[in-house]
């Protein structure tokens, strides 16, 4: 079973030593956080800076669908939607992955086998991530089976907010063990967890057990990813490289719809964590409508025309 970074090894081995580890944590001064996260998002971003951040945000994407009517016939046009965002221009880069529940992993898998584009499931019962543990995992193993390249995994929240960080961690850590080769993402469902010094805790849970992302939310809440919530967890993956060296991935999910604010939070990434992060393999946005405003965003950059919403696939 994968075992927390050697530096912090200590902190983990009792329920008491990681709430120490948690609680000696830096506060967070909120509204130094919201403020710098508004200045940051108040750059402006010249014509060919922004044609480089809008491809670069479009292989960042995890084009997503998590509804209870999804259907084969869906999963395998999204997943060619991921190969081929536009059909008007080869030029337009590949998005990172497809996110599916993981009923439907085995279809994206042979829909996408060969393309470069990942195929990644959410899992433990996601999106309340209410199961017992053994279903969890059992969850975790159906997916890696059926060809996810990378697990999106919620945390339990009730655990996590009475108190219980040591079973948290130890949950991921069963679940990371479950991953094999694909790659773990961890969901915080940052809107559940009422202040930043919980996110920043959540954070560090998360890094400790082995997660390769740390995620905001699953998209099923009414808050989602913030910038300053993502600024925050991004502060969070920088400290834990320099102390571990060990790089952290970072995914904001839920609520990021235009290229205004896909490039608002690269301008986060940049400033904060570094250019190390601006790489899909480092970072992701969780999104289903993201995609089709940078494409429209694209066209208009390089026809001089605004396309327009009928000019792209709808999801």
């Amino acid at each position: 079973m994968p075992t927390t970074a050697p530096a912090f090894s200590d902190a983990t081995a009792s329920d008491s030593a990681l709430r120490r580890l948690l609680f000696g944590l830096p506060g967070v001064d909120a509204v130094g956080l919201e403020a710098r996260a508004a200045s940051l998002g108040t750059r402006s971003i010249k014509t060919t800076a922004k044609a480089y951040a809008i491809d670069l945000a479009i292989s960042m994407i995890d084009l997503t669908t998590l509804e209870g009517a999804d259907t084969p016939g869906k999963v395998r046009a999204l997943a060619a939607k991921a190969v081929n965002p536009d059909p008007t221009d080869r030029t337009t880069p590949r998005t990172a992955a497809v996110c599916v529940y993981p009923d439907m992993a085995a279809t994206a898998a042979a829909a996408l086998a060969g393309s470069g584009v990942k195929v990644a499931s959410v899992a433990t019962a996601f999106p309340a991530g209410r199961a017992a543990l053994d279903v969890k995992l059992a969850d975790v193993r159906d997916a890696v089976a059926a060809g996810a390249d990378e697990i999106d995994m919620v945390i339990d929240r009730g655990a996590f907010l009475s108190g219980r960080f040591l079973k948290v961690y130890e949950e991921i850590l069963a679940v990371k063990a479950e991953c094999g080769a694909a790659r773990l993402k961890v969901i915080f469902e940052t809107g559940e967890l009422s202040t930043y010094d919980n996110i920043r805790r959540a954070s560090w849970i998360g890094m400790l057990a082995g997660a390769d992302f740390i995620k905001t939310s699953t998209g099923k809440v009414a808050t989602n990813a913030t910038p300053a919530n993502t600024l925050l967890m991004l502060e969070a993956v920088r400290d834990f490289r320099a102390q571990t060296g060990t790089q952290i991935g970072v995914k904001p999910a839920g609520g990021i719809r235009t290229t205004k604010d896909a490039v608002k939070f690269l301008v986060l990434v940049n400033e904060t964590a570094g250019e190390d992060w601006l790489d899909p393999h480092w970072f992701r946005f969780g999104a289903s409508s993201l995609l089709n405003d940078l494409l429209m965003q694209r066209q208009k950059l390089s026809t001089g025309r605004y396309s327009g919403p009928d000019y792209v696939t709808v999801d």
